[in-house]
C-alpha cells in the first residue's frame, strides 16, 4: 500500500505528490519538482503535468484546428485518482511512439 502524501511544502507540491502517488498505483513512476509556486510531475516524453495546487494541467498531444495552438486538459486537484487515470491513458498513447530504451529496461549492453 502506498502511504498518503504528507502535508509538506506548498499546496502545489502536495497536489503533485498526490498525483504521483496515484500514478504509482497505475505502475507509472513520476518525478515531482517545484518552484515559483507551481509543481511539475514529470511522467514521460511530452507528458509533464503542472499544478498550482488548484488544478492539474497537461498537453493532450493535439493542436487546435484553427490556431494550431496546443490543447491542454485540466482537472481539479480534489480527485487525483481521476486525473491519474487520464494521465495514464495519455502515458499509454505516448509509449507507443516513445518506447522505453533498452538501457532503462535493464537490457544488457
Amino acid at each position: 500500500m502506498i502511504a498518503p502524501a504528507p502535508l509538506t511544502g506548498t499546496p502545489a507540491v502536495h497536489a503533485a505528490d498526490q498525483l504521483s502517488n496515484a500514478l504509482e498505483r497505475h505502475g507509472i513512476a513520476a518525478d515531482v519538482h517545484d518552484g515559483y509556486g507551481v509543481a511539475l510531475v514529470s511522467v514521460w516524453v511530452d507528458l509533464l503535468v503542472w499544478t498550482d495546487g488548484f488544478v492539474y494541467r497537461w498537453w493532450t498531444g493535439q493542436f487546435s484546428g484553427r490556431s494550431r495552438r496546443r490543447l491542454y486538459t485540466a482537472y481539479t486537484v480534489d480527485n487525483p485518482a481521476a486525473a491519474a487515470r487520464c494521465v495514464a491513458r495519455r502515458y499509454e498513447e505516448l509509449q507507443q511512439g516513445h518506447p522505453v530504451s533498452p538501457l532503462l529496461r535493464g537490457d544488457p549492453l
